[in-house]
């Protein structure tokens, strides 16, 4: 009898603690709710720098048409303006940007180290690599880079500094930045809807901010 009532006092306790814990996991900042404009660049530069992947340059237009469709923030094209930074990359095994280094479709390896990389797989939150910071983990200087085989978004805040902050939320998709789906933007868009759901009237318009 005594066994039960230990039984029943511990799952009274555990319970409401795990519960807990999954809502905190599943919630999300309230930047997301008070954000009015977003920009969104590649892990190597704005979708105008030179010799940017011309994967990533797509995943960049995809999203931003994404977004424009969503029509719950508003693009900037001026990073300091922005109240969430939009981070993408297409996947790819390794690629040479100018010359040497590795060739591209060379693998990264199985089980090789990639800060970026959420080992539980495509489609969970990972806290992910904040592009402003270097490690040299992640890429193999001027001749090359590595990185996961799956598509990645990640979405950071700004300090005032001007320096990214988080990432607030990040998820990995194997095609997830293709249009006209952009899948990874379409998981954003549902997790904020139902965190913070949209009210029609105060809604900034879809358009850019000079």
């Amino acid at each position: 009898m005594k066994l039960f009532k230990s039984i029943a006092i511990l799952l009274t306790v555990v319970a409401p603690l795990a519960l807990a814990k999954d809502k905190k996991k599943d919630t999300l900042p309230a930047v997301f709710s008070n954000a009015r404009f977003v920009y969104v660049q590649s892990e190597d530069g704005d979708i105008m720098k030179p010799g940017l992947f011309p994967e990533d340059r797509d995943a960049i237009a995809n999203v931003q048409d994404a977004l424009k469709d969503w029509n719950r923030y508003s693009l900037t094209i001026n990073r300091n303006d922005a109240d969430l930074v939009i981070i993408v990359r297409k996947g790819r095994l390794a690629a040479a940007q100018l010359h040497g280094g590795i060739a591209a479709g060379t693998p990264t390896g199985i089980g090789s180290s990639y800060p970026g990389r959420n080992p539980a797989g495509p489609g969970n939150s990972d806290p992910g690599r904040n592009p402003d910071h270097t490690d040299s983990g992640d890429s193999l200087g001027a001749s090359g880079e590595v990185g996961p085989v799956d598509d990645t978004l990640r979405v950071f805040s700004l300090t005032p500094q001007g320096k990214l902050s988080g990432p607030l939320w990040s998820r990995e998709m194997k095609d997830g930045l293709d249009a006209p789906e952009v899948m990874l933007l379409r998981t954003l868009r549902e997790a904020v809807d139902r965190a913070y759901p949209p009210q029609s009237a105060s809604q900034p318009a879809a358009q850019n901010k000079p």
